[in-house]
């Protein structure tokens, strides 16, 4: 039985993880590199997890972190000469993959929450928006408890946004200026 799919050997999955993880603007795992590829029903985890340790001894990925990868310039080469090799589908499923996790990692980058155990057995959340210039809000708030200091903490990084536009919203939503009179 012919197998569908772009995968059909160890190659196709080598070049599919050179292609992900040239467009990646951020290191990435085996598991975060196999998500990013899992487009195509061919491809396994276990492909990935025989790929990546092979394409580091080769050369083509360098272990820049604790077990997070990168492409180097001899996998890019590579790249440059098997990327027409990806299926056109696989190819912009991947393209869009990738772009999801760039704009998730940065993003999660300008957000952070730091959980702080008090006196009195309630917690500090303490929460941070920040852009490319620095920082545009902190905020603390008092929680009674750790489960919903941890959900303060969730949904901030979920809305951080939202709270930063409505507290200026509301904080400038004056008809007069009380400053200018």
């Amino acid at each position: 039985m012919q197998r569908l799919g772009f995968i059909h050997d160890m190659m196709d999955v080598k070049v599919l993880v050179l292609y992900v993880s040239a467009r990646s603007n951020y290191p990435l795992t085996v598991q975060e590199t196999y998500e990013l590829c899992y487009q195509d029903d061919c491809l396994s985890y276990f492909d990935v997890c025989t790929a990546i340790p092979e394409m580091v001894k080769s050369g083509h990925l360098a272990e820049v972190e604790q077990e997070k990868y990168v492409i180097t310039e001899k996998g890019r080469e590579t790249l440059s000469l098997t990327e027409d090799s990806i299926a056109y589908t696989v190819r912009q499923r991947a393209e869009n993959a990738v772009a999801r996790f760039n704009r998730q990692i940065r993003r999660s980058s300008f957000v952070k929450t730091q959980i702080i155990p008090r006196e009195g057995h309630d917690f500090s959340v303490v929460m941070s928006l920040d852009d490319e210039m620095g920082n545009l809000m902190t905020l603390e708030l008092l929680a009674p408890d750790q489960r919903q200091a941890v959900r303060l903490s969730k949904l901030f990084e979920q809305k951080a946004e939202d709270v930063y536009n409505m507290t200026m919203m509301c904080l400038l939503d004056d008809e007069e200026d009380p400053i200018l009179g």
